[in-house]
């Protein structure tokens, strides 16, 4: 008696990155998940948007891919981003579980905004077979947040609970824009809110650029932020010293002015 075979399970995919160097540690193959929630006024990728198009793929062809670069990819790995690689949550695991049998150092990017307490089971799995998360937070309280991105901030927390909870170490990402998330106010509370993690590896504070206008305009979008300047090096490097003194004065108990 012959046994029925199942289909492999496949995901959306955007794209993939072959020499990533800015999404994780090392040099990584990147792979863009299709279809995203968000509408974040900065986004420079709005052809991640939509949960149709993009090619559908296995975990072992996006795998053999990174088999044919692996010489490259020492202190490196594969890094799942977006798009939102959470809405394709059973995919996403399957892919880390599979790199993680081959001996890949896994990372996810991520804004956690689909994470859901009741599937906490099956983001447990996730999270065993997760090396790193790059978890972008878009703003410092709840209005701030719907106002930038379109949804709620409450999801986003809770992953970043679980995440502490599961003890998976996370690099904090955090975009500055001008007029938008700069304020000394926004920051101080920031700096305030992750240096209560205690599984806070690392801060990447991303300054504000117009390098995604093009790509509104092919898709016959309007720009969210028309008219924002790019963010100035000294202004980035400011905002990223603002959030580490709060980070450290969490840490080490005392309060800063």
């Amino acid at each position: 008696m012959e046994t029925e075979q199942t289909a492999p399970l496949t995901g959306r995919i955007h794209s993939v990155e072959s020499f990533g160097t800015v999404d994780g540690p090392g040099i990584r193959f990147v792979v863009f998940f299709q279809g995203c929630p968000m509408r974040c006024a900065f986004c420079h990728n709005p052809d991640t948007w939509a949960f149709s198009g993009g090619q559908m793929m296995t975990a072992d062809e996006l795998l053999d891919q990174y088999e044919k670069n692996k010489s490259f990819y020492k202190g490196g790995g594969i890094t799942a981003t977006g798009g939102e690689p959470l809405a394709q949550l059973p995919f996403l695991t399957e892919l880390f579980q599979k790199a993680k049998q081959r001996g890949i150092h896994t990372c996810l990017d991520t804004s956690g905004i689909f994470y859901n307490e009741k599937k906490k089971d099956r983001f447990a799995d996730l999270f065993a077979v997760t090396d790193l998360v790059l978890l972008d937070f878009k703003h410092s309280d709840e209005a701030g947040h719907k106002a930038l991105t379109g949804q709620p901030q409450a999801p986003v927390l809770a992953f970043a609970a679980a995440l502490e909870a599961a003890g998976v170490p996370m690099v904090a990402r955090h975009v500055v824009v001008p007029g938008r998330t700069d304020g000394e106010e926004h920051l101080h509370r920031l700096g305030r809110m992750l240096g209560g993690y205690r599984n806070l590896k690392g801060l990447e504070v991303l300054p504000y650029h117009t390098m995604g206008v093009n790509k509104y305009k092919a898709l016959g979008l309007d720009y969210p932020l028309e008219g924002v300047p790019a963010l100035e090096k000294a202004a980035a490097a400011s905002a990223r010293q603002i959030l580490l003194d709060e980070i450290r004065a969490v840490r080490t108990g005392r309060q800063t002015p």
